[in-house]
């Protein structure tokens, strides 16, 4: 069997790849790892939550089995966001925090997140620990008696929440208007009631959830239905998030999408002017647009890159002490109010800074310009050969020579898959075409 843990938990389509079976003992391994060394310690316990996606429903069932089979009680948060999940096991002073979602995924699918004590991502050698303790089931204990783990619903898990994100707003959001898609998803409740407690007038779209309909057209990868309503409505902004609520992605009056360098961008201006920016600077990805790059050295603010993934941001952040990190694809996370990404602060700290400036988000936005980027996927028999093949080098080098400090190339193996992302900025798109077209040719004959 191949690694069990992907970049963000375990996912797959529920009740195929994602059994109860899996989750069962997933929960139960991760009981055995996270929660049960202390030997003589008071019982442990464990935060759980999930989306509305209707196979939450069942996994959260096997989830909670799981755990209080291998002695754990179980806090039950209900529906709630990723973030709020993460807070709370720190919160509730939990020894792990399972969260049940697919984040952006479609609806059949599912996913386990699994966070340590204080609310953190896992590392890898724990992961490693579960993925053994997983295939050894003589590793997970079976008390009996009174050592059964017991459930209890926490009836405070939404407000504790809420209250996070009222700390952790920087400025009243009175005279603004947004429009926020919700994405039927864990954030169509507290996301509205977070805005509106901050004095913004709030217009909710896709926040009615059946457990069928999550992501389903909707949220932070179909912006179309919300640029449309922002301009319908002459909202100041939209806002859009995904099943999950880890990620925010904003529309701007316009109707043009400001994605999440941007919004990196805009957070990491506000909070050097605060004060609040750490070292002057900001963590993100290799995939972070090159106009970012360029916006950040103009302002004096240093950009630390890491790998594709947020737990790789988280990482950099906590190595560094660092205040703000995130992702093009709207994950940014503020460690200093929480420990993963989290879309309802997100937007509340961009709404923040539009009214301490008295600016629109176009004007804020404008600071950092986009340049064009192409992504070539190639298929390729074996990646990793791939990445060290002379030619393929070679090309990448007179490529870089080509573009200069106005470009940049870069080839990513897949993580799951035999292919190789080719992808290049460049000034002009013509450019950046040509050159990616040239370097897929040198992957694709490896």
């Amino acid at each position: 069997m191949g690694r069990l843990f992907g970049t963000d938990g375990v996912r797959g389509l529920a009740n195929a790849e994602l059994s109860v079976e899996l989750a069962l003992r997933i929960a139960g391994a991760a009981a055995s790892v996270l929660a049960l060394s202390e030997r003589g310690a008071p019982r442990p316990t464990a935060v759980v939550g999930r989306d509305p996606r209707a196979s939450g429903e069942m996994l959260e069932a096997a989830v909670t089995a799981g755990l209080t089979a291998a002695g754990v009680d179980v806090i039950s948060v209900g529906v709630l966001p990723t973030p709020a999940v993460a807070y709370l096991t720190g919160a509730y002073e939990a020894s792990l925090g399972v969260m049940i979602s697919a984040s952006h995924n479609p609806m059949p699918d599912n996913g386990i997140k699994i966070f340590a004590a204080g609310g953190h991502k896992l590392d890898d050698e724990s992961e490693d620990r579960i993925e053994a303790a997983i295939a050894d089931h003589d590793l997970i204990p079976r008390p009996t008696g009174a050592g059964i783990g017991r459930v209890r619903v926490a009836a405070d898990a939404a407000e504790r929440y809420l209250a996070q994100l009222a700390r952790g707003n920087s400025h009243r959001l009175d005279g603004l208007t947004v429009v926020v898609d919700c994405a039927n998803g864990a954030a169509s409740v507290v996301g509205p009631k977070a805005y509106r407690a901050a004095g913004a007038t709030v217009i909710e779209i896709y926040a009615d959830p059946d457990g069928l309909n999550i992501n389903d057209g909707c949220g932070s990868t179909h912006l179309d239905v919300l640029q449309a309503a922002v301009v319908e409505h002459g909202a100041d902004l939209g806002l859009a998030h995904d099943g999950d609520a880890d990620r925010c992605l904003a529309v701007d009056a316009t109707g043009a999408i400001v994605d999440g360098d941007a919004i990196m961008t805009v957070l990491a201006l506000a909070m050097r002017d605060s004060g609040e920016l750490v070292d002057n600077t900001l963590v993100a990805t290799v995939m972070s647009n090159l106009g970012l790059h360029i916006a950040m050295r103009e302002a004096g603010i240093e950009v630390r890159t890491t790998a594709v993934g947020d737990r790789y941001v988280l990482e950099e952040l906590r190595n560094g002490s660092y205040s703000l990190g995130g992702e093009q694809s709207g994950h940014v996370v503020l460690p200093s109010f929480g420990t993963t990404g989290d879309g309802v602060l997100t937007g509340l700290r961009l709404m923040g800074r539009m009214a301490e400036t008295s600016k629109t988000l176009a004007e804020l936005a404008a600071v950092m310009v986009t340049l064009p980027q192409v992504l070539v996927n190639v298929k390729v028999s074996d990646k990793a050969a791939v990445a060290t093949a002379p030619s393929v080098l070679a090309a990448v080098a007179e490529a870089e020579q080509i573009l200069g400090e106005a470009g940049r190339v870069l080839l990513r193996p897949s993580g799951t898959e035999q292919l190789v992302r080719v992808m290049v900025e460049a000034a002009e798109i013509e450019v950046a075409r040509k050159l990616a077209a040239d370097l897929a040719g040198h992957v694709a004959s490896v």
